[in-house]
């Protein structure tokens, strides 16, 4: 112990280096006859004083162990108090809320533990416990990072609050001084411009109370940064641009080149668990951070899909949750049968997983919320719910069965028929219009399976959409991109336009990182590529043929959250397809936007013209159709359909301001036909 050192010092004071107390040891030299009797005395008092030293060392060593004991034991408590209100919602089996003492300290148990509250990812369980341990076992040098992981696996597959779970738990057993998890949102921080704010909060996470540092979004932070993680993983530190200062708030203060005394030229990890969450694996992660990154992480934690049985359990929790809830706040007794879980555990699907499971529960107190609402008192009752024909009915106090989520507030659509009537608008694209609205009747169809607890089978949004230059490429893209947002097919529904230029590199390396940085960007809307064949120049060109497998690679790892949309004339998109063998594979939906007709283009230039203000004359009308009949006869790939519309319309309008200086009571919204230029254009 730490004390054997002063009570060696102590017994050499009272007896002399090397000796023992009188009467103990083996015979030693026969001391001498002391010439003064007065030394006694003079030997008691030291006695004396070196045994209230000692008194007071032991004292203060059983109050030092005894504050350990009280702090273990407060978090013991605390751990076992939770545990025993999760026992009386249900939530866990009885008797399972005890933390044998012989635990304490070990991690002996700890994933049986975890495993009754995190359910259905028991490999996943025993990975992450395993990963929490290894720093105990292989041991670790402060300042470096007690152990660099990766949690990996969809998103609603409890990821999250496994690894609040474990920490819990270990809290609890004295193995972290608390469950407290500081998170970076690296997406926060995409450029140089946003240097400071990230290692302002980077040194604020990695001296925060916690002993976990959790880092979300990777993926979409700037490269530099991420340097900056790499070196706290590979190198146990990271140096800094500049040096710093910290004030007494734990802020950095930027020292320049001063030799201010204290300032920081380097961020440590401080020991940390340094956590990073990605759906991506080890390989994805050399990509963005570097192999010696990849090969610094001492654990890969992946969750897995969740089985019939798995989410069978899952969703009686749920429902044991929201029973306590429904009687708590409703003062309604819940009552449900195996119809009701399995109708639950269906709402578990590839976009949200495990997260429908709660967002159904919600939406069932959500809804008998709004019949409570209707009484005037809360009373005493029961309500029980069953599940006939698809649908979810409840009944209060054997009453007349009603469907549950009738009582909610009809979904607002406001959005989706404002872009609705926008497509409609369009002039033309019948076929293109008649693909778009069927993505939005497979949606609502799949949402009513969902509901009714049957399967339900994503639909690939992929597109192609192939034509000449001005046949509402791009504008379909756009309106593509809000439709899909509106109807609830994309979470974010922002259109990334990007051309060759954004994906390709410009030199060995450059490119996946590149396309990878522009597929972050995308996710959760439509990346929309025009001219999509310039990918593609040849056999011989290695970049671009990297940036193509890249992005076939990027829409497999994020299926469920992005949209791609090329574009291209057809003969070049049809060999730019033969580029890449599963290219062509996952973009099922080739559109062909058909030139437009004389009529067609001008029912657009009449649009156009009342969108600016101006109408046109009837005299317009058989010379522009005679006009566009000529130009797309000759060639409609050059002509530019609804282009030669906008820029016919443009001409006559800048004609028309020279008339109207000459003739001052002319009408200002009124376009004649000699304010047209029909010209054959070379």
């Amino acid at each position: 112990m730490a004390y054997h050192d002063d009570w060696e010092s102590l017994m050499n004071d009272v007896f002399g280096t090397g000796a023992g107390p009188r009467g103990g040891g083996a015979p030693s030299q026969k001391p001498k006859t002391k010439k003064k009797t007065d030394s006694l005395p003079d030997l008691n008092k030291t006695l004396l004083e070196q045994q209230k030293a000692l008194d007071e060392l032991l004292r203060k060593q059983n109050t030092t162990l005894k504050q350990q004991d009280d702090t273990a034991r407060r978090a013991l408590d605390e751990s076992r108090r939770m545990l025993k209100d999760m026992e009386a919602d249900g939530l866990l089996a009885k008797g399972t809320a005890e933390t044998p003492q012989e635990h304490l300290g070990t991690f002996q148990g700890l994933a049986a533990e975890v495993k009754q509250t995190v359910l259905g990812q028991d490999a996943f369980v025993d990975e992450l416990v395993r990963a929490m341990r290894r720093p105990f076992i292989l041991g670790v040098e402060p300042p470096r990072a007690r152990n660099v992981i990766l949690i990996s696996g969809r998103s609603g597959t409890g990821r999250h609050f496994a690894l609040r779970e474990v920490a819990r738990r270990m809290a609890a057993r004295g193995l972290l001084k608390n469950d407290q998890c500081a998170v970076l949102d690296l997406a926060l921080y995409l450029d140089s411009g946003s240097e400071k704010l990230f290692l302002q909060d980077l040194y604020a996470a990695l001296h925060s109370p916690g002993e976990i540092v959790i880092f979300e979004h990777y993926e979409r932070c700037g490269p530099a940064f991420l340097k900056t993680l790499a070196d706290l993983a590979v190198r146990g530190s990271a140096p800094l641009t500049s040096r710093y200062l910290v004030n007494r708030e734990g802020v950095l203060v930027d020292a320049g080149a001063s030799l201010a005394p204290g300032a920081i030229s380097r961020i440590d990890p401080c020991g940390k668990y340094l956590i990073f969450f990605s759906h991506a694996g080890r390989e994805e992660m050399a990509d963005a951070f570097g192999a010696r990154f990849a090969a610094s992480l001492g654990d890969v934690c992946r969750t897995r899909e969740f089985s019939p049985e798995s989410l069978s359990a899952l969703a009686a929790q749920q429902l044991n949750a929201l029973s306590q809830r429904v009687l708590r706040q409703l003062k309604l007794t819940l009552q449900a049968g195996a119809d009701v879980r399995d109708y639950v555990a269906a709402q578990c699907t590839r976009t949200e997983g495990a997260a429908g499971l709660s967002g159904c529960c919600e939406r069932i107190f959500r809804a008998l919320s709004e019949y409570c609402l209707g009484q005037d008192v809360l009373r005493k009752g029961s309500v029980a719910l069953t599940v006939e024909r698809q649908t979810l009915w409840f009944s209060i106090d054997g009453k007349k069965k009603r469907p549950l989520f009738d009582l909610l507030p009809a979904a607002y659509t406001g959005a989706a028929d404002a872009v609705r009537q926008e497509i409609e608008a369009l002039v033309g694209l019948e076929p293109v219009k008649d693909y778009v609205f069927g993505l939005a009747d497979h949606l609502q169809v799949q949402k009513r399976r969902a509901a009714a607890g049957l399967r339900t089978e994503g639909l690939s949004m992929h597109m192609i959409f192939t034509g000449n230059p001005g046949t509402g490429k791009t504008t379909i893209a756009r309106l593509v991109a809000r439709y899909l947002k509106a109807i609830g097919a994309l979470r974010g529904g922002q259109l990334i336009e990007a051309s060759r230029g954004d994906l390709v590199g410009r030199y060995t390396g450059h490119t996946a990182p590149l396309t990878n940085r522009v597929i972050e960007s995308a996710l959760g809307g439509v990346l929309f590529i025009d001219e999509a064949y310039s990918l593609y120049r040849g056999e011989q060109d290695s970049f671009g043929l990297e940036a193509i497998d890249t992005l076939v690679k990027g829409m497999e790892d994020h299926r469920e959250d992005l949209v791609v949309i090329l574009a291209g004339y057809t003969r070049e998109m049809t060999d730019f397809l033969a580029a890449n063998s599963g290219l062509a594979s996952r973009f099922p939906n080739q559109i062909e936007f058909p030139d437009y007709t004389a009529e067609e283009l001008m029912q657009i230039t009449q649009l156009l013209a009342k969108k600016k203000g101006y109408r046109l004359d009837e005299g317009c009308t058989g010379p522009l159709m005679d006009y566009f009949s000529r130009r797309q006869a000759a060639g409609s790939r050059t002509a530019g359909n609804g282009r030669m519309a906008r820029n016919t319309l443009e001409r006559a309008i800048f004609h028309q301001s020279h008339r109207l200086v000459a003739e001052p009571d002319a009408p200002l919204d009124l376009i004649l036909p000699m304010d047209l230029e029909l010209e054959e254009e070379p």
